[in-house]
């Protein structure tokens, strides 16, 4: 009995259907959803901060702006109450891509080049900073948000 080309493509198929399903399923474990990185020193990142001059635009309750007007540094506030979370991604990819999103909330042109990138740019942070240095300034900043919950006039 001779056995068809279609006979041959059913039988190959119904054989690897079995480890094609199989390959599938498993490719659909949960994976990562990020890059984390380990836990920061919070005291550690708040004289990072110092000493890497970062409040000669931003400050927080903690820390005093001491910035300089006629250098037309901005005065940005970081932490306090917020009603979204930083995350620990935003925080990481503020520092590393401080272009790559410039909140609205801020002052544009005080904090921008004229090309409309972040001024924080300038300084060459990736160049200077360590990766321990990066994690315990991220551990400082997130200590400095309050996660406020909105009031509603909406009944329960």
């Amino acid at each position: 009995m001779k056995i068809s080309f279609n006979q041959k493509m059913l039988k190959w198929t119904l054989w690897a259907l079995p480890f094609v399903l199989l390959a599938a399923l498993t490719s659909c474990q949960p994976q990562s959803q990020g890059f984390v990185l380990p836990k920061g020193d919070v005291e550690e990142g708040k004289k990072v901060f110092m000493e890497l001059n970062c409040n000669n635009c931003h400050f927080t309750d903690e820390i005093v702006w001491s910035g300089s007007e006629e250098w037309e540094d901005p005065k940005l506030e970081l932490g306090g109450e917020v009603s979204k979370a930083k995350t620990y991604g935003e925080l990481v990819t503020s520092i590393v891509n401080p272009s790559h999103k410039i909140s609205k909330a801020i002052e544009a042109e005080a904090a921008t080049s004229p090309d409309g990138s972040s001024k924080m740019e300038r300084f060459g942070y990736n160049y200077v900073m360590t990766v321990q240095e990066l994690i315990d300034v991220v551990s400082f900043l997130q200590s400095e948000y309050e996660l406020v919950i909105p009031e509603t006039n909406y009944p329960y």
